[in-house]
């Protein structure tokens, strides 16, 4: 298998995702990735894509919504803690949770219907567009599991042994493999 880390539109490393179904331009085009992908599985490999579904970059255009219009965007139930009337170390006119107190990262409601819904086409199109195999999630330890689940579902039914396979850095990992996933990042024992 090969595993290819973030890949779509970003601002700067790749897990501050702009757009989910565009490939970042420093990288090349759609078409690019989907002639490498058929090389892989025509030469018998398997291909994994890092999938961020835990936050966005600023520039996604929930978020760039949100800052435009604050208490009456549609998105602001999309992302996790926002309260309006304190502001944000950016100094937007609301407060919202970063991921790991990273505030370039806003952290998503993964339990938001919209926001499962949206994340289960965007892994629909990646496998109807390039044919990936599986993906290793993001923070999938700081994702709802109920997200897990139904993404899970959505893969299988797709591709039955589409693989799930979940950075998990704290917690018993038995509680997302087996469980919602197929397999977990061990951090456990990397730092024993």
């Amino acid at each position: 298998a090969i595993y290819l880390g973030p890949l779509f539109e970003s601002a700067s490393h790749g897990y501050d995702t702009a757009d989910y179904l565009t490939v970042d331009r420093r990288l090349g085009t759609n078409a690019d990735l989907s002639r490498l992908c058929g090389e892989m599985h025509r030469r018998g490999m398997r291909v994994i894509f890092d999938a961020v579904f835990n936050h966005v970059g600023r520039e996604h255009p929930w978020f760039r919504d949100l800052r435009e219009n604050g208490a009456r965007s549609r998105f602001a139930g999309h992302f996790a803690n926002v309260a309006f009337g304190s502001s944000s170390p950016y100094g937007d006119p609301f407060s919202y949770e970063g991921w790991n107190g990273h505030y370039s990262l806003a952290k998503l409601d993964c339990a938001a219907d919209a926001v499962r819904s949206y994340f289960q086409f965007v892994t629909s199109r990646w496998i109807d567009e390039f044919g990936i195999d599986g993906l290793r999630l993001d923070a999938a330890d700081c994702v709802d599991r109920g997200f897990l689940s139904r993404l899970g579902e959505t893969c299988r039914k797709a591709m039955p042994d589409f693989w799930l396979m979940g950075e998990i850095v704290l917690g018993d990992y038995r509680n997302w493999a087996g469980a919602c996933i197929d397999s977990a990042t061990n951090y456990e024992a990397y730092k024993g």
